[in-house]
């Protein structure tokens, strides 16, 4: 067994996984260390975060700092070699940063210096990247600027959604954050300075989730696609004296049509075994499931019949307004 003794820092479903691994290739995992429960949800119910539940079946330590202070203090007491790093969802500090005896690794989800920040897959689907991957590497002070340890290219398909986009990451980043671990407690240590162009993957807002039908199609589909894991991108429909949000689930490019003169947010037809068809600036896209406001995902036709939209009616995306 390895005699490399880690502190481990997580918080979603995602880092879960993680912490299962390190913990099967035999390291000595002194303490995990997740964000503070929160409420969640319409009632407000105290909820514990992933990161923390895999612990307590791991039968592993856990602390949930809430302050700079806090933070150090867990990891004072710990007294790790190394503390591995992610999604935890929070920034060290310098201070904390000097604790473990080699440091900090990080698992980011692209190939650093590209999509820093808090929604690298979900940004490269967005941007309809055919390529991204997975970077081990060394924090420090700044967001995602630390040297690389090793990367891994990981291929983009134009079917991959955020969920599937995730998996495909993930799988790769324990891989890899293996093969560093086990690179380190050989004692070997190695740290490349970024270089290449650096780009921002900052975190999703509300602005960010509005679909906008007078961009081409296929960008529209990139952020569904980008969007699939949550929040999801949406748009409006007259509802009594309100609009009403219908979230897109799944939606596709369609091939063979006639081009429609339509304005952008105009459902152009109906596609009787798979949805309906809205136009956006360059054509159409087939919207195939969706949810709408307070119900559950549903077939895009089920929707169009329910909501007793036809061909013709117009739909809010973006800033606009109902026509």
């Amino acid at each position: 067994m390895s005699k490399l003794k880690i502190v481990f820092l997580g918080t979603p479903e995602l880092a879960c996984p993680f912490l299962s691994r390190i913990v099967a290739d035999g390291y000595r995992v002194s303490g995990v260390i997740s964000q503070p429960d929160r409420l969640q949800g319409r009632g407000m119910k105290l909820c514990c975060p992933p990161v923390k539940n895999k612990a307590g079946q791991l039968s592993l330590e856990v602390f949930q700092p809430r302050t700079a202070e806090d933070l150090i203090f867990a990891l004072s007491e710990f007294k790790p070699d190394l503390g591995v790093a992610v999604a935890y969802g929070r920034l060290i500090k310098k201070e904390a940063l000097a604790i473990p005896r080699l440091g900090f690794l990080n698992v980011h989800f692209s190939l650093l210096p590209k999509y820093r920040g808090a929604a690298p897959v979900q940004r490269a689907l967005m941007n309809g990247e055919s390529m991204t991957g997975v970077t081990v590497f060394w924090l420090d002070e700044g967001l995602d600027t630390g040297p690389v340890y090793a990367s891994r290219p990981v291929p983009v398909s134009p079917e991959d959604y955020a969920p599937e986009l995730f998996q495909k990451t993930a799988e790769a980043g324990m891989e890899l954050l293996s093969e560093c671990l086990a690179g380190i407690a050989a004692g070997r240590i190695v740290k490349t300075p970024q270089s290449g162009g650096a780009t921002l993957a900052p975190r999703i807002s509300p602005a960010d989730t509005r679909l906008d039908f007078s961009d081409p199609a296929a960008s529209v589909r990139d952020l569904v696609r980008g969007l699939a894991a949550g929040p999801r991108a949406r748009f409006m429909i007259p509802v009594g004296s309100r609009p009403a949000e219908v979230q897109v689930v799944r939606c596709s490019l369609p091939s063979g049509r006639p081009g429609s003169a339509a304005r952008p947010g105009t459902i152009t037809g109906i596609e009787r075994t798979k949805g309906f068809y809205i136009q956006c600036s360059d054509g159409e896209l087939l919207m195939e499931e969706v949810q709408p406001e307070g119900k559950k995902p549903m077939k895009a036709l089920d929707f169009l019949n329910g909501s007793r939209l036809k061909p013709g009616d117009t739909v809010i995306g973006g800033n606009h307004q109902l026509l």
